[in-house]
This record gives structure tokens, C-alpha cells and sequence, in this order.
């Protein structure tokens, strides 16, 4: 099954996108990650294309990419940039695979952080996220979506992510947008 989505990624002070979000009931939480987890292990491949605006603290304008992002069950996540400049990385067995335009090389992926990263990944693609143990798990809503937010556990994870949010359009269980609040550049918001 190969599901076609747009992807636009705004990055944006943290605080912005949580001010109207209220805590579901614990009921309400239940039902969310039961649905979402029965719906996404139907999942086997997943397409979208995206555009990825990044902003930062230190820099005046905006950094506007596009490419196309691929998953197929159950570890394989291909992120391809194809505007302004050509660039890829493909995680696959325990390796992480780059292409920077035209010019190859991998890396062993079996570090940690890498696992834990691309675990979260692969997961929100198959309804494994909500049991990832390296991760806490909070969810909300508001008028227009559900939303969990990842907070790792590690310090070492830590060091790199401080918290991750999916956005779950009300009534679907695919994911529509994904924030990310990084340690060190800020805050990260990918809409699928």
C-alpha cells in the first residue's frame, strides 16, 4: 500500500504550536493509540513528497528544501532532497547510506542514538512508537488534531532531540505533521 503525502516542514519557536493543545483523558488516550496502532500495521510502504522550511535563531531568512521521503516495512527510510541542491540518506540494516550530489559513503548505524532515532521513525510508520521505552509519551488535542508528544528518557538521546510531536488530523491515524524541538538549532515542524 503506498500512500501519497505532502510534507511541508515549518520551523517555529516552541510554545507556538502547543498554546491551544489540551491533555486527553486517559480513556481518550487509550482509543487514540489503539486506533492508530491497529491502522498503521497495514502500513508497508509510505511516499510523500515535502517541502522543509527551516528557521533559526542566527539567521535572517529561512532555508526553503524539497525532496521526497520513502519508508518500507519493516526498517528501510529513504530521505531524498531534490531542490535547491541533491542530497540522500537511506537507513537500511543497521547502516546509514549518503549520496551528498553525487558523492557516496555509509556509516555503521548500530550506534544508539542512531537506533533510537530511526527506531522512532520506522515506528510511527507500524504503531510501535507509543510502546517505544525510550521515549515518554503525552498526548493531546485540540480543533483540528491529536497529537503525542516523544520525550527521551536518555540523557544521551537528549543531547540531540528534546522532544518530538506528531500531529494526527482528527479522525485519521496518519501522521500530518511532525515537530521536532532539536537540543542545539530549534524548533522543526514537517507536515505530511
Amino acid at each position: 500500500m503506498i500512500k501519497n503525502m505532502a510534507l511541508g516542514i515549518v520551523f517555529l519557536f516552541s510554545g507556538f504550536a502547543s498554546a491551544q493543545n489540551t491533555a486527553m483523558t486517559g480513556t481518550e488516550a487509550k482509543a487514540f493509540v489503539a486506533k492508530v496502532s491497529a491502522e498503521s500495521r497495514q502500513i508497508k510502504t509510505l511516499q510523500s513528497d515535502f517541502t522543509q522550511t527551516k528557521k533559526m535563531d542566527f539567521l535572517d531568512k529561512s532555508i526553503v528544501t524539497q525532496g521526497r521521503m520513502s519508508l518500507k516495512a519493516p526498517n528501510t527510510l529513504n530521505w531524498k532532497y531534490t531542490k535547491p541542491y541533491q542530497y540522500a540518506i537511506v537507513f537500511k540494516d543497521n547502516k546509514i547510506f549518503i549520496n551528498d550530489q553525487g558523492k557516496k559513503s555509509s556509516v555503521d548505524a548500530k550506534s544508539k542514538t542512531f537506533e533510537k532515532i530511526n527506531k522512532l521513525i520506522v515506528g510511527s510508520s507500524n504503531g510501535q512508537m507509543f510502546n517505544d521505552p525510550e521515549f515518554t509519551v503525552s498526548y493531546f488535542k485540540n480543533n483540528g488534531f491529536n497529537i503525542a508528544k516523544f520525550t527521551p528518557r536518555s540523557s544521551q538521546l537528549l543531547k540531540y532531540i528534546k522532544q518530538i510531536e506528531l500531529y494526527f488530523p482528527k479522525n485519521q491515524s496518519t501522521v500530518s505533521q511532525v515537530n521536532m524541538l532539536e537540543a542545539f538549532w530549534g524548533y522543526y515542524q514537517h507536515r505530511f
